[in-house]
């Protein structure tokens, strides 16, 4: 119905938002990586937006980005996830992160989100999956290759500090590393015990 708007920004409290376009205010609820994108007040933004009837309210939803609004509206079709909890996940990560959390099966970060319990996590997980990578794109692929090049710096850095040559450190590190290891921590235990 509404799928995009542009105006100017009248008031904004997160996660609140009032913007007049062309002289008619439309109320939004956007989330934190959104808000953080608007501009000051009085200041043109353009949102896209998604629009929820239900039998008690009406409400208009905006992002900054095509992938939010994309990966909201599939939120939304996940049994257990209404719009708020939609809103929620948006605000605690970003679409990349969301889609690496997807790619991993890392249900700890989906439960840290504010009323995501992990039996809610676990759904997300499984109806996300084929659904992540036409809505992220190559970003999902091109997001894991950087995080996981960065865990294993920050490994190798680690056993370096820790009296390990430099080489040998790599090589540790690279002998362990996969995909599912998702953070340093764990690849640094993961290379000590195959020194032991």
């Amino acid at each position: 119905m509404i799928g995009r708007l542009q105006g100017i920004v009248l008031n904004k409290q997160a996660p609140d938002l009032l913007l007049d376009v062309q002289g008619v205010g439309y109320e939004l609820l956007v989330p934190l990586n959104t808000f953080f994108e608007i501009p000051d007040i009085g200041e043109t933004v353009t949102l896209h937006t998604h629009f929820v009837v239900r039998e008690d309210a009406q409400q208009l939803y905006g992002f900054s980005q095509l992938e939010e609004r994309a990966l909201f509206r599939n939120l939304i079709k996940v049994n257990g996830v209404g719009p708020k909890m939609g809103l929620a996940i948006l605000s605690g990560m970003s679409v990349d992160e969301f889609a690496l959390c997807v790619r991993r099966d890392d249900i700890a970060a989906l439960v840290r989100v504010p009323g995501v319990g992990k039996k809610t996590a676990e759904r997300l997980l499984i109806e996300m999956r084929d659904k992540i990578a036409s809505i992220a794109g190559s970003k999902v692929e091109e997001t894991a290759h950087k995080v996981t090049q960065d865990i294993n710096l920050e490994a190798e850095s680690a056993l370096t500090a820790l009296g390990y040559r430099p080489q040998d450190a790599a090589k540790m590190v690279s002998r362990v590393a996969d995909n599912s290891i998702s953070s340093a921590e764990q690849l640094i235990r993961a290379a000590l015990k195959t020194m032991a």
